[in-house]
């Protein structure tokens, strides 16, 4: 039964947000990554936001590549909230 779930996890493909010279806050659209393309990618320039599926081979600086669905949000997770909480944690205590 698990065989079956990977392969149709693996049939299914990758999911990035997506979207091209915008906000960051406005990258909300979703895309099923074709064959191949198994990273999702960020890459800020002047202040703008392109975002999207990429080839691993063409994760170079400054492009941003991660793995996972939908690891290209804006929105912190993992580490980087425990170090946000901790962080206001200890501003609030030593102010």
């Amino acid at each position: 039964m698990n065989d079956s779930f990977l392969s149709f996890s693996a049939a299914c493909g990758l999911q990035c947000y997506i979207c091209v010279f915008s906000d960051s806050h406005s990258c909300t659209e979703i895309l099923t990554c074709p064959t191949g393309m198994d990273r999702c990618f960020s890459l800020t320039t002047n202040g703008t936001v392109t975002k999207g599926c990429q080839f691993p081979d063409l994760c170079v600086s400054p492009v941003s590549c991660c793995e996972g669905n939908l690891c290209n949000s804006s929105i912190p997770t993992g580490p980087s909230v425990m170090f946000l909480l901790v962080s206001s944690a200890i501003i609030t205590v030593f102010l």
